[in-house]
């Protein structure tokens, strides 16, 4: 059921907040064994929880929207007296004493938090897979990954352990797991969700969002968790409208750049580029309006290899004097690549920030929104760190994968992935839709004209 429904379901007595927590609690006993998507569980203190929302409904209580629903929390989301791991060594009895924002939000429209969901090990890398916990798997096809960084968190959608959750966003991580697990996920604008003192309240590249089955519950958990906060510089000060999607399917006098590979920019495996294309007649179907025309992003790689080595020198950087010899390599390198930037790299990513700017705001002056493929690769094997190959040639650099998400990370553009079709073996494929920065009620409602007449996300795993 969607959140909207399961909503309905509990404030109309058709169903207690006990037995939808007994029933996720069970899910998850069904599943995890397979995949590994969660990997903490408070099963008491959530059924205490769900005891006391049925308690307060039978008194006539006005409760949130969401009251009574089980949600597992990305674990480098912090959950005030709940572990959180980051999926390292360093933190792997971690219990903190605060909730990161995007879990008082949720907390606060009512939702009940049951556990955690598996990350990469401090959510560096497209593949879930850490020291602490393990692999991620994909439900498709258990040999295969689950993406990431916020692999867990897709993989539990997908399984139907909760119909919603949250994740994040540095160069794909909410948008590539929807992908490799035929769910929705949407990476905001910055400001939307902001980011607050005492963490890093400047960054911009790496984003909190949401993940679901289907564009309406995105919608609806960004209309409930989005707004300005005192400790958050950057808020957005506007209020969107997010979940005010009509249900038409016209898009007739939208102008829309279909470039599934960005014109050359990115390289796409072929079957993924035969799955995505396939994606064109539906929207001309739909009365749009389409050009092949792709940005300039010729700035876009080195405003995310600087901004993106920042955040992490910023983040965790104090980490790596007392435990680098409990982090990963490529995690290790990544935060050095920060410490080591001076001014002359900070002065060079603003410069290259403004151009990428000016590129996608004459971009957009001529389309309402752009669409890519979401990966350029089909789910890759699991015991893979990530893709050794592309379109039959070596993958040396780990990003060259990832790019069609990792670019568009870099313009701070708002982009969401949805279900696009299945590859011959029935591995799931992705389409990403992107608009102008602070439009994304716009990306979700064409995301939105597209899956309606889909239905792709209908064809769940077999598990």
């Amino acid at each position: 059921m969607a959140l909207a429904e399961l909503a309905g379901a509990l404030a109309t007595g058709q169903l207690s907040s006990r037995e939808l927590v007994e029933a996720h609690l069970r899910r998850i006993d069904e599943i995890n064994p397979l995949v590994n998507a969660v990997v903490t569980v408070d099963a008491d203190r959530a059924l205490a929880s769900a005891n006391k929302v049925d308690e307060l409904r039978a008194r006539g209580t006005d409760l949130p929207l969401l009251s009574g629903i089980p949600m597992t929390h990305k674990d480098t989301h912090e959950t005030a007296g709940m572990r959180t791991t980051y999926g390292s060594p360093i933190f792997a009895d971690n219990v903190p004493n605060r909730d990161d924002l995007i879990v008082a939000r949720l907390k606060s429209a009512g939702v009940i938090s049951t556990g955690k969901s598996n990350v990469p090990e401090f959510a560096a890398g497209a593949h879930t897979v850490n020291p602490v916990f393990g692999t991620t798997r994909n439900p498709y096809d258990l040999t295969r990954s689950a993406s990431g960084s916020s692999g867990g968190a897709a993989a539990t959608i997908a399984c139907g352990v909760q119909a919603a959750g949250d994740g994040s966003d540095t160069g794909g991580s909410l948008r590539l797991p929807a992908a490799f697990n035929n769910i929705v996920g949407l990476r905001p604008s910055n400001g939307w969700i902001p980011h607050v003192v005492p963490g890093n309240p400047w960054e911009w590249l790496s984003q909190p969002g949401f993940m679901a089955r289907n564009v309406a519950d995105v919608a609806l958990l960004m209309d409930l968790c989005s707004g300005p906060d005192t400790w958050g510089p950057t808020s957005r000060l506007d209020l969107g409208q997010f979940s005010d999607l009509d249900t038409t399917t016209d898009l007739s006098g939208w102008r829309i750049g279909f470039a599934p590979d960005l014109n050359g920019q990115v390289e796409v495996e072929g079957e993924v580029a035969e799955v995505v294309g396939n994606s064109e007649t539906v929207l001309t179907g739909l009365g749009a309006q389409l050009s092949h025309e792709a940005p300039a992003l010729d700035d876009a790689a080195e405003v995310f290899r600087l901004a993106r080595a920042y955040e992490f020198a910023k983040n965790y950087g104090h980490l790596i004097v007392d435990h680098a010899d409990q982090m990963k390599s490529t995690l290790r390198g990544n935060i050095q690549a920060g410490l080591d930037l001076g001014a002359e790299d900070l002065f060079a990513l603003d410069a290259a920030r403004a151009r990428l700017w000016v590129a996608m705001q004459d971009y957009f002056s001529r389309h309402d929104v752009l669409v890519t493929t979401t990966s350029q690769v089909k789910p890759f094997d699991a015991e893979l760190d990530y893709p050794d190959a592309l379109n039959g040639k070596p993958i040396s650099d780990y990003m060259a994968w990832v790019h069609a998400t990792s670019l568009i990370s870099a313009t701070g553009c708002p982009a969401i992935s949805v279900p696009a079709g299945f590859s011959a073996t029935g591995l799931p494929v992705g389409l990403q839709f992107i608009g102008p920065v602070g439009a994304d009620a716009r990306v979700l409602k064409v995301a939105q004209a597209f899956e309606r007449v889909t239905n792709h996300a209908q064809t769940h795993p077999p598990l």
